[in-house]
């Protein structure tokens, strides 16, 4: 069995009226922490009135990583510097690889600006290696029958396989860097095993529920943190419960982030800037 080194609850840090809880990074847990996962957002749950202005996410620039947003309920509205435009509803992910620098928007839809409703959303920051910073720009919307689910335990538990591999079936990505993400849904008493090598930083944060992990009592907004030797993840479902779970190697490399870039040097964070202020992202259209 993994050791359980730490527990760390999400904090409350609100957005333009948007109910956010920051998981990472945060005091406890430096950007680093479990690298190549930097930072994890939770949105919601919270209900929008009819006549809403929906989610607060203008255009913004971003460079060096990649994004991975999980609409759990209500629906996001993607548009970026490459022209590119998806909506995704509940249940579907949105994997954006910034590479060398995209500016992009992340809206409600005009049925949910008028009929309003319910919004929770994650959204993940994946680190890129240096190798990697400077790739084109890249974009893929998963709507939740995109998205292979994984019936296991008699039921009791559904993996939805986003990335890399989940017993012993293939997820709709296959990352550029072999980082595997997934959702997991328990029912009640619903029992998940897996067995992470040695020396993978592995992400495990409860959206919802509560669940026994290796021996550990993890309620909902809680992020977990494992060793990195060699070994198994149990977790027990002592109510309904919805987990994000991932694991990646780090990239053991310098890490400098600021505002929206996260680079490998200050010098790099400069010619981000300068690439943006000259439109080297691309223009914004839409």
């Amino acid at each position: 069995m993994k050791k359980v080194k730490g527990k760390y609850r999400a904090q409350r840090a609100d957005i333009s009226g948007l109910i956010t809880y920051r998981i990472m990074p945060s005091r406890e847990v430096p950007i680093d922490h479990l690298e190549p996962f930097l930072f994890l957002n939770h949105h919601g749950v919270q209900t929008y009135p009819a006549k809403n202005r929906g989610l607060p996410f203008g255009p913004h620039p971003h460079k060096g990583f990649e994004t991975v947003t999980f609409v759990i309920e209500g629906d996001i509205v993607h548009t970026d510097s490459t022209g590119y435009k998806s909506q995704i509803e509940a249940g579907g992910v949105q994997w954006m690889t910034a590479g060398k620098g995209i500016i992009h928007a992340e809206n409600s839809s005009k049925e949910f600006l008028k009929n309003g409703g319910n919004v929770e959303i994650l959204q993940l920051w994946v680190n890129l290696p240096a190798k990697l910073k400077n790739i084109d720009p890249a974009y893929t919307g998963l709507q939740s029958d995109d998205i292979p689910h994984i019936v296991l335990d008699e039921g009791r538990v559904t993996v939805d396989a986003v990335s890399g591999s989940w017993a012993g079936e293939n997820g709709s990505i296959q990352s550029l860097a072999d980082v595997h993400l997934a959702t997991i849904q328990f029912k009640n008493e619903g029992v998940f095993n897996i067995t992470i090598e040695e020396g993978r930083s592995v992400l495990f944060y409860l959206i919802s529920g509560k669940v026994n992990v290796n021996g550990e009592n993890i309620y909902k907004l809680e992020l977990v943190e494992f060793d990195t030797e060699e070994g198994m993840i149990e977790v027990k479902a002592l109510e309904n419960s919805l987990l994000l779970i991932g694991h990646a190697l780090p990239n053991n490399e310098p890490i400098v982030a600021q505002g929206p870039f996260v680079m490998n040097t200050e010098k790099e964070i400069r010619e981000a800037y300068a690439d943006y202020q000259q439109g080297k992202f691309g223009s914004w259209k839409h």
